[in-house]
């Protein structure tokens, strides 16, 4: 799943995806699963859309190329693994680019997951599969052995790099010779106090801005979310499994780079990047 918090303070305060072991892991193909009914799916979906926004006004910009890059290296028709795959951000938007492409999402969040349920209801072309990353036997529990794209936005932060490196490693396993994976998330240079600051104070100045304008923050989403009739269920479970906050690392993009390049791709380098974000694309 997205998780942008990170960015207003450029420490991680929070996770979105596999915090815990031990949770129930089940498999949804279609997403017929019977998704509670009277929910207004479009509207939470642009809802979550508005929150990250606030963190990441060039959102739209780092799916498109990811998009780009997909079609360019796998073709209009791809079979594409949505890892940490949230409400379904990256889903929603493969399929309406590319309709010939099928989607399995993969995510722990009870709530984001309710929300991708309902928002694909019916659509054959995506499964939806609850699991853990940090359960080693993850992969096990996928639709197919090989994927031509891995797709992950705003999610891996909340990893610290060790696990991270493991977690290449697998996704390396999934990608087939000559597919793709890559990831657009928060990747900090060290190096560089002086820009990142720069960077921080003029990007809290946009969000003080867009905040009086009313647009919701991370906490107040779920707020919202905890009192909604169809979501408190799933919402409360949520806490349940993360907590207000995790721990984890944002790495430059060269780190992410080499050892993706450890793992067994051929090739990694950026695709885009923000003066705090970078869309890390790594060829198998």
């Amino acid at each position: 799943m997205t998780d942008a918090r990170t960015t207003t303070t450029g420490a991680t305060t929070g996770a979105t995806t596999g915090a815990t072991t031990g949770v129930t892991t089940g498999v949804t193909t279609g997403v017929t699963t019977g998704a509670a009914t009277g929910a207004d799916w479009a509207a939470w979906q642009r809802s979550w859309d508005r929150q990250q926004e606030w963190y990441m006004p060039d959102r739209e910009e780092r799916f498109r190329i990811m998009l780009d890059m997909v079609e360019g290296l796998v073709g209009p028709a791809p079979r594409v693994l949505d890892l940490a795959c949230g409400t379904g951000t990256v889903t929603a938007r493969l399929l309406a680019r590319l309709p010939g492409a099928t989607s399995t999402g993969v995510d722990l969040d009870p709530a984001l997951l309710a929300i991708a349920e309902g928002t694909f209801d019916g659509d054959d072309r995506v499964t939806l599969v609850t699991a853990d990353l940090k359960d080693p036997d993850w992969p096990a529990r996928l639709p197919y052995d090989t994927y031509d794209a891995v797709l992950t936005a705003t999610a891996l932060h909340w990893l610290h790099s060790e696990p991270l490196a493991a977690l290449y490693g697998q996704v390396a396993e999934l990608v087939r010779d000559g597919g793709v994976f890559m990831n657009a998330d928060h990747m900090i240079d060290d190096t560089t106090p002086r820009i990142n600051a720069a960077e921080r104070a003029q990007r809290h100045t946009r969000m003080d801005q867009a905040r009086a304008e009313g647009v919701l923050d991370w906490a107040e989403w779920w707020q919202l979310a905890a009192k909604d009739p169809v979501l408190a269920g799933p919402t409360a479970r949520r806490f349940e499994i993360y907590g207000e906050h995790a721990d984890g690392d944002m790495p430059s993009a060269s780190w992410h780079a080499r050892v993706l390049l450890e793992q067994g791709f051929s090739e990694a380098r950026p695709v885009w990047a923000s003066p705090s974000d970078t869309l890390l694309l790594a060829l198998k």
